[in-house]
């Protein structure tokens, strides 16, 4: 009997022991494929470098479904890795809004907006409202996570509101104005995005005044006039005294209206074959491609129905780069063929986004045929490239990036109410960081729950997986009970011996 107190004892006293020390020191295995719940190092470097506490307001309801629910223990989870990492420089607490109308208000009048979920209850569906963001603070600055969508990034969205209200100086981004480039108000999601770590603010390209070295990065995006030589030498004089540059294109363009297709000249595809890249004058066609409504009659009836479009190549083929790095799918409007041509040491020229296997090329000008049946022979190349960067060398020892995609408007808001789909101003917004800033949250913005159904998987592959569930627990079960009758059975052999005492 005192054997088995002392047990006990021990026993509690290494569970107290292994308690305080896990205040101190936290482990835990990640075997997620993309490292989901591993803090990278750019998060590890704002949270260290904190010099005033932060306070955050988690604002999540409770008795949710279990799919939402694991967003705000996950959340939690974050919170506590980044307040060890601070140095407890982040304080933090969670309300629940649902409990009084006080809490509701407050929760609102701070930018935290519930939203309606879909609750099961006694067999019944019902619509509950929820909450689901974060109010941070520092001193006088605020930052919001209105809604945590569930399998968002949490830790980009943590990461980098944290570093949105403790960064004092934002650079500056350039976007170039003057021959016929969206203003700012139609890239308002790419500035959304920047916002983070940038300021992105129109800049006049002309032909007398140097580009300001306040900038790093300067992005030239759907020109629709000419440039002025003048204006493309500015252009030369900021790389060869190390700027990077975002080219986004339009070669070609479509009209669907006029069901027409015509080729387009700035100047800029001159100045890029200069330089060993070569734009085509192509529309690219890709048999992996987004729809168009179209009007159809049949009878007395009208209605609209969606075609698929091979102007509109959906592109999902990327190389190991940063800027590409947990996009799924980019879907570009009229994109052309680009081809690198320089043999120069001083320069490199590096693809990073491709049309599918089943793709080709329609030379422009080119009127479009809605309802053409297309055939796998319209479609004979595979995997051309629609985006790359070229670095050079300068003779002075600068070394300048252009990153240039064939395609001018698909980061582009045709206007205030057209949202582009995220993956698309992803690309825009991770070329400009990659270009910009090496702080590593680039590699966060992406990093998120991926949706994988199980109906892609094969029929044999879902067999197997059912079968290993089910059945694995049980060989572990038959494995364990086996094992113990068979050292229960040598302790009565041993029992059985003569010299057994």
């Amino acid at each position: 009997m005192k054997k088995l107190s002392i047990t006990i004892l021990l026993i509690i006293g290494i569970l107290v022991f292994i308690n305080l020390v896990s205040e101190q020191f936290f482990f835990r295995i990640d075997l997620t494929e993309d490292n989901q719940y591993t803090l990278s190092d750019a998060t590890k470097d704002i949270m260290e470098s904190l010099e005033n506490p932060i306070t955050v307001k988690a604002y999540f309801s409770e008795n949710l479904p279990p799919d939402i629910a694991k967003t705000k223990k996950d959340f939690e989870e974050y919170l506590i890795e980044y307040a060890r990492l601070s140095d407890n420089n982040l304080v933090y607490e969670f309300i629940n809004p649902n409990e009084n109308e006080e809490k509701e208000r407050l929760a609102i009048e701070s930018g935290v907006n519930p939203v309606m979920i879909n609750v099961r209850e006694k067999d019944q569906m019902k619509q509950q409202k929820a909450f689901l963001g974060a109010v941070l603070a520092l001193e006088e600055q605020k930052e919001v996570i209105p809604f945590m969508q569930p399998g968002a990034p949490i830790e980009y969205l943590l990461s980098s509101s944290i570093k949105k209200i403790a960064v004092t100086n934002k650079p500056s981004i350039g976007l170039i104005q003057g021959s016929g480039e969206p203003s700012l108000q139609q890239m308002i999601q790419v500035k959304q995005g920047l916002d983070v770590l940038y300021n992105l603010t129109p800049l006049d390209l002309n032909d007398s005044v140097p580009i300001p070295d306040t900038f790093k990065t300067v992005a030239l995006v759907k020109p629709s006039d000419t440039l002025k030589k003048g204006a493309l030498k500015q252009l030369d004089d900021f790389l060869e005294r190390g700027g990077n540059l975002v080219v986004a294109l339009n070669r070609v363009d479509g009209d669907l209206n006029r069901s027409y297709g015509s080729v387009v000249n700035t100047g800029v595809e001159h100045w890029l074959q200069e330089k060993g890249v070569d734009i085509k004058d192509d529309f690219v066609v890709d048999a992996q491609c987004a729809s168009v409504s179209v009007q159809q009659q049949q009878g007395m009836f009208r209605f609209n129905s969606n075609v698929s479009f091979p102007y509109l190549p959906i592109i999902n083929t990327f190389s190991d780069h940063p800027i590409t790095k947990g996009l799924e799918a980019v879907i570009m409007q009229f994109a052309s063929p680009i081809n690198y041509t320089a043999n120069d040491s001083l320069k490199k020229f590096t693809p990073i986004a491709f049309t599918s296997e089943k793709s080709g090329s329609v030379k422009a000008p080119q009127y479009f045929d809605i309802q053409k049946q297309w055939t796998e022979n319209d479609f004979p190349l595979q995997k051309q490239t629609v985006a790359g960067i070229l670095e050079q060398t300068h003779p002075n020892g600068n070394r300048s990036r252009i990153c240039i995609i064939s395609d001018g408007d698909f980061a582009v808001n045709a206007n205030q109410e057209q949202q582009v789909q995220p993956n698309n101003i992803n690309f825009m917004v991770n070329a400009i960081d990659w270009l910009s800033d090496d702080t590593g949250l680039i590699d966060l913005r992406t990093k998120g729950i991926q949706y994988r159904p199980i109906e892609v998987l094969e029929d044999s592959t879902k067999t197997v997986l059912k079968y290993f569930n089910f059945l694995f627990p049980i060989l572990l079960v038959v494995i364990y009970g086996v094992v113990r009758m068979q050292m229960n059975k040598n302790k009565r052999i041993k029992r059985m011996q003569e010299s057994y005492e």
